[in-house]
């Protein structure tokens, strides 16, 4: 691998990472439009990883409130008799809504990705025997079938949802978030399994399955990337026997420009997606993966 091609993956991956389009499945056809037969899966995992900076800086307020949660629970620290700044929601039926404290949303949302890593791996384990031996066909199959998530889920958020034209700063945090039941956790995990194959979104599918199972999209925004912390992180230690066979065919300086590019591109993709969910319309990338399925099946 040229350290051109790193770059060109690197970019590659850092947008289609977090836009619902499915990175692992681009890379894949990117592999084969640069007849790379030979690249390890790890080198696939360790652009996810570089990705995965991004999330953590966009997403610092929430991490570093979940970790004092986290804390305080552990060692049973009183509550602060302040809670987060939070926004209040007003729904259209104008009736009371049920306010649940910033420590029982974290205490939900830190049991709830417990949850749904652990369905995730499950499944990861299974897919990763059969994802090197899937065919392209299987690749484009899967644009096809995310795209169709896609739009069914932009479908049923828009009927349940009023457009919001107020800014939330910190939702997932909001008031009227009652944060992720045990339920929904095993849902968004078993889409986020399903979602490690190669040409199914995993952010596409992670907010599909908690928008279809009740999450409000916002937060189902948020926990999709929160939850791709620890699917991510597994997946490059079960990679990581892997490391001589990257070094064999990737080369050093490909893999760094390639991580480099990676993580920029996928912060400035992560801050567009976000602004895109909290408009609802998830259904204008279905309008790209359904000719991007037709061709890959057709012509690779």
């Amino acid at each position: 691998m040229t350290i051109l091609q790193g770059v060109l993956l690197g970019l590659l991956q850092g947008i289609a990472e977090f836009l619902p389009i499915s990175s692992s499945g681009h890379l894949r056809v990117a592999q084969a439009l640069f007849s790379l037969d030979n690249v390890p899966l790890l080198f696939d995992v360790a652009l996810h990883v570089a990705t995965l900076a991004a999330v953590f800086i966009y997403f610092r307020r929430v991490i570093a409130k979940l970790f004092c949660v986290l804390f305080r629970w552990i060692f049973k620290k009183a509550e602060p008799s302040q809670s987060y700044s939070i926004s209040n929601v007003k729904r259209q039926d104008e009736r009371t809504v049920a306010l649940a404290s910033s420590d029982e949303i974290g205490k939900k949302t830190i049991i709830a990705l417990f949850l749904t890593t652990f369905v995730t791996g499950v499944l990861g384990i299974v897919s990763s025997k059969l994802i090197p031996e899937l065919p392209m066909q299987a690749v484009a199959i899967g644009f096809l079938v995310t795209a169709v998530l896609l739009v069914i889920s932009a479908a049923v958020s828009r009927k349940r949802e009023l457009p919001e034209s107020k800014e939330i700063k910190d939702d997932f945090f909001d008031e009227s978030n009652k944060g992720i039941s045990w339920k929904q956790a095993l849902i968004i995990g078993v889409a986020q399994g399903i979602g490690t194959l190669p040409g199914i979104s995993r952010s596409g599918s992670t907010i599909a399955g908690a928008g279809l199972c009740g999450v409000r999209r916002r937060a189902a925004g948020d926990y999709s990337f929160l939850a791709s912390i620890p699917a991510i992180f597994g997946a490059f230690i079960l990679e990581l026997r892997h490391v001589g066979e990257m070094g064999e065919t990737v080369g050093i300086l490909p893999l760094i420009f390639g991580c480099i590019c990676a993580f920029a591109s996928g912060y400035v993709s992560l801050s567009l997606f976000m602004k895109i969910i909290r408009k609802g319309r998830l259904e204008w990338f279905a309008a790209y993966l359904i000719p991007l399925g037709i061709l890959v099946f057709i012509f690779l």
